[in-house]
């Protein structure tokens, strides 16, 4: 008796045709295929009868309603969510320069013109000049080798691809030495342990967690070793007790066992930014300069251009990797390619400061942050002081997409908070609407960092909380 409301409630469950036609009599104008209204009424009533038969009472079901014409609402939301576009633009507040859940670097107005020009038809692998096949490789190689001082240069779709790339051409079969403290984890379960079973390589791990020194590589060295790897460990510091091997005793070690030297940069930093507050980060070109024959970095982070795995190095490998038959399904496309290239050419002959967002949030000051903070609050005190309550305040911005966990960089943020209502559901209209603001909550405030705002992200704050 007890179980009667359960059979009650799935068997008033609509028919999926019934609903279907139900849909259609009330929306003579729709535009939506009718295969495509079967598929939202069957995914509906499937999500409702596994409610109805998980709910642990009938008041969890109070409300729910079963009619046909009572599935409009929810057959208009999925119809919705399904035929409008899913990747949306987000008004990052957070503070966090790199966001990775919003697809981290921000990229560079030239590298956005650059990708809509690529986008059509484009010279990805022809050689206009000569009127031949060329190498979609080419786009970018000069400008790398220029600005890192590597002998040769190629890119994949990322970095996780590139390490992947560089560890089965270079060590399939065979065995490769890392340090245990450098045996890294990244967002999404990455692990340098499992991408090199992946690649066909065989770990060898030396040293301890604190301390690795010069003698653990090379006791470790046999007739089995194909590679040196060292692998930046971007996202976590390990202190105190520590002692780790650089890159000039591990070339060195290379060169007296004539095995080549690789390192997974991680981030990649082509500019010192430790004059803005930022903790010390290898640069690309040093790392170069240093000797060492295979460095991989990512394209998003610190470069601050579109997702992509760069290979830097000498040519003699670089060339061995391109061959390598898991290169076509590494490779990127041309739209990657052209916000790539457009990002470089910003490095090479224009002010990466100013020009590339990334850089430029970095390297914003204190007083510019609470300048344009107080401005900003100011603004919405003036338009929608009958909305909200408005402060400002002291506060961190973080670098995010697991690089310089340590650093944090002072910035003023906005505090905003509705005058009547519930918090959350106002932060969750915020968050949905169009376009979607997101910022910091805390303490039932919304924080607002202007680090990671443009102007015209300011503009647009202002619109959403009136």
């Amino acid at each position: 008796m007890g179980e009667n409301w359960r059979q009650t409630y799935l068997r008033s469950l609509p028919a999926v045709d019934t609903a279907v036609m139900a849909y259609k009599q009330n929306n003579p104008d729709n535009h939506y295929p009718h295969a495509l209204m079967v598929q939202a009424v069957q995914e509906i009533v499937e999500t409702l009868r596994r409610q109805i038969l998980t709910a642990e009472n009938e008041k969890e079901l109070k409300g729910m309603k079963l009619t046909p014409g009572g599935l409009a609402t929810r057959i208009d939301t999925w119809l919705s969510r399904l035929t409008s576009p899913s990747l949306r633009r987000v008004i990052n507040a957070t503070g966090t320069v790199l966001h990775t859940n919003m697809g981290r670097a921000a990229l560079a107005d030239k590298a956005k013109e650059a990708m809509e020009e690529a986008a059509g038809y484009c010279n990805l692998e022809m050689d206009l000049l000569e009127g031949r096949r060329g190498s979609r490789h080419e786009h970018v190689e000069k400008l790398l080798v220029s600005l890192t001082g590597a002998e040769a240069a190629c890119v994949v779709n990322n970095n996780a691809a590139a390490v992947l790339l560089c560890l089965n051409t270079l060590a399939a079969g065979k065995k490769v030495i890392v340090s245990r403290g450098e045996l890294v984890e990244i967002g999404g379960s990455f692990r340098i342990p499992d991408v090199m079973v992946a690649s066909g390589a065989q770990l060898t791990e030396v040293g301890t967690t604190n301390k690795t020194h010069p003698a653990d590589y090379e006791n470790a060295v046999d007739e089995e070793t194909a590679l040196l790897l060292k692998v930046h460990t971007s996202n976590y510091k390990v202190v105190g007790f520590t002692a780790d091997v650089s890159m000039e005793q591990l070339v060195s070690l290379g060169k007296k066992y004539q095995l080549p030297v690789m390192e997974d940069l991680g981030s990649g930093l082509f500019v010192d930014l430790t004059p803005y507050g930022l903790e010390a980060e290898p640069l690309v070109a040093k790392r170069v300069a240093d000797g060492v024959d295979v460095l991989t970095l990512s394209g998003d982070k610190l470069l601050g251009g579109p997702q992509a795995g760069i290979i830097v190095g000498k040519r003699t490998y670089i060339e061995r990797i391109r061959k390598n038959q898991l290169m076509r399904a590494l490779r990127p496309d041309k739209v990657t390619l052209a916000a790539l290239e457009a990002t470089l050419r910003i490095y090479l002959t224009g002010n990466p400061l100013q020009e590339i967002p990334v850089l430029a949030m970095l390297s914003a000051t204190a007083a510019e942050l609470q300048e344009r903070a107080e401005k900003l609050a100011d603004r919405l005190r003036q338009e929608a002081s009958a909305l909200i309550t408005v402060d400002t305040r002291e506060d961190v911005s973080f670098v995010g997409g697991g690089a310089m966990p340590q650093t944090k960089l002072a910035t003023t943020v906005v505090a905003v908070r509705p005058k009547s209502g519930s918090f959350s559901h106002w932060v969750q209209k915020l968050r949905t609407g169009e376009p979607a603001l997101v910022g910091r909550v805390q303490d039932d405030w919304l924080l607002l960092d202007p680090r990671t705002l443009s102007i015209a992200d300011e503009e647009e704050v202002v619109r959403c909380l009136m």
